[in-house]
């Protein structure tokens, strides 16, 4: 088995975007909240041809090897720890097979960090079933999952609907018996939900990026 060193404290942390963007200051977000909430530099960069995201099987199967090749790319660049900002974790098991750097995957972080916080987690993403490493990780502290409304693909919760769609299908799992929220989609990162759910809600909201963050943010202890 090939062991991966830790990153230097000094090198930037990675992030790999599914969704393919023009737009600097989208293509950037994630990494911009990161570097405002734990300190470190980021680097970040999208997958080509896919201005919708990943929202199903045949969007994760094209995008996995462009994730691969970018993960690669990032570490060259001089990352030290590579995020892949999507809840479904595509192509985790390859991208850390081809870096040699840490790989951290937004889905099973965010549910690595729901049990820390929880017993019975909601799942509220852009699919009806929970990505299945996040189901994975929750085991038998899975609630049960909930797509907002006429929400299908990440761009979708940019539309005006977006917000108050996620809202009232994250009351359903609460009123459910979720006592937490997980955030299985990094496009409600994007629009910034997550104060207003737990503002709402009164139950933790964990933050997929913020999550992946927070175990690149331990990956850089030495």
């Amino acid at each position: 088995m090939t062991r991966v060193a830790p990153p230097e404290p000094s090198s930037p942390v990675g992030l790999v975007r599914v969704l393919t963007s023009d737009d600097p200051a989208l293509v950037t977000a994630h990494g911009r909240i990161l570097e405002q909430h734990f300190g470190y530099p980021t680097l970040s960069r999208c997958i080509p041809d896919q201005p919708h995201g990943i929202h199903d099987e045949e969007t994760e199967r094209l995008a996995e090897p462009k994730i691969v090749a970018l993960a690669r790319e990032l570490a060259d660049e001089g990352a030290g720890t590579v995020i892949i900002s999507c809840a479904a974790d595509p192509a985790l098991a390859r991208a850390r097979a081809a870096v040699g750097a840490p790989v951290i995957g937004a889905g099973a972080a965010a549910a690595a960090v729901a049990l820390g916080l929880g017993t019975r987690v909601g799942v509220l993403g852009i699919t009806d079933e929970a990505p299945p490493g996040v189901r994975a990780v929750l085991g038998p502290h899975f609630l049960g999952a909930v797509r907002p409304r006429d929400v299908h693909r990440t761009t979708d919760l940019l539309a005006p609907h977006g917000p108050a769609a996620v809202l009232a299908a994250a009351a359903e799992l609460v009123e459910a018996g979720a006592d937490t929220l997980l955030l299985a989609c990094t496009g409600l990162t994007t629009i910034g939900i997550r104060p207003l759910l737990e503002d709402r809600l009164s139950v933790p909201a964990v933050d997929a990026v913020l999550a992946a963050g927070l175990m690149a943010s331990y990956a850089r202890i030495r």
